[in-house]
């Protein structure tokens, strides 16, 4: 369903497959290369096992063990016993194989163009004029890898951008319509149009959201996107 980019960086230690681990219950992955703010990693994937990603000293501090599978309802606990809380679960997305030559094929819409930095004092003035929750949340900057915008008589009012995630193949990918010009259809021709871009250069466009952000989770469903799993990490508050 999706490209071996995306499934190899998931499961790079095997664990997609047809045999899955019943109820809700965590596959544990001891990984040495996790970074410290990811140093536990949970993995509820639509497809393949549902993962607990663990550094070797958090594997310890839990009183985890590799392969050997935990519940929920343990793993909570654990957490709670040793101080750490996890940051609040993402749905992933990504362009299923079977969509991305149509994502690739579209023309884009006269109205929708990358942007440079020659555009920075038209992206300034749509930061100014968009919520400030939608600012933090989707982290749309002039200055990332890839930037494209959506006009309205040629006035900025749409715009998403991405950058590479973790060193990886993946591009990130965030979008901000200004409230008035919501509606339209310009956030999913943006998302289409950066896309293509994205995978183009032979990178896989991801899309994160929280679970209860419908405007986003519709979003990525009117974009051709479609749910990997939920992913979540350690809180940044964690010591």
């Amino acid at each position: 369903m999706f490209s071996s980019t995306v499934t190899d960086h998931w499961f790079h230690h095997g664990e997609l497959g047809d045999a899955r681990i019943a109820g809700d219950t965590f596959r544990v992955v001891v990984d040495d290369d996790l970074p410290t703010n990811r140093r536990i990693m949970l993995l509820e994937a639509v497809e393949g096992d549902s993962l607990l990603m663990v550094s070797p000293h958090m594997a310890c501090t839990l009183g985890v063990r590799a392969d050997t599978p935990i519940s929920e309802a343990a793993l909570q606990a654990a957490l709670r016993s040793s101080g750490l809380e996890l940051n609040g679960a993402d749905h992933l997305f990504y362009f299923p194989l079977s969509e991305q030559a149509a994502v690739c094929a579209e023309r884009v819409p006269a109205t929708v163009r990358q942007l440079t930095q020659d555009d920075a004092n038209l992206f300034a003035a749509f930061a100014a004029q968009a919520p400030e929750p939608d600012l933090d949340e989707a982290f749309v900057e002039i200055d990332h890898w890839c930037v494209f915008g959506a006009f309205s008589q040629e006035r900025l009012v749409c715009a998403a951008s991405m950058y590479p995630w973790s060193d990886t193949r993946l591009a990130d990918l965030g979008v901000i319509t200004l409230p008035a010009f919501r509606g339209r259809g310009l956030a999913r021709q943006a998302v289409r149009a950066i896309g293509a871009h994205a995978l183009s250069l032979g990178y896989e466009p991801q899309y994160r959201c929280q679970p209860d952000n419908a405007a986003s989770v519709a979003l990525a469903a009117s974009s051709g996107l479609s749910l990997f799993g939920r992913w979540d990490v350690v809180s940044s508050d964690a010591q």
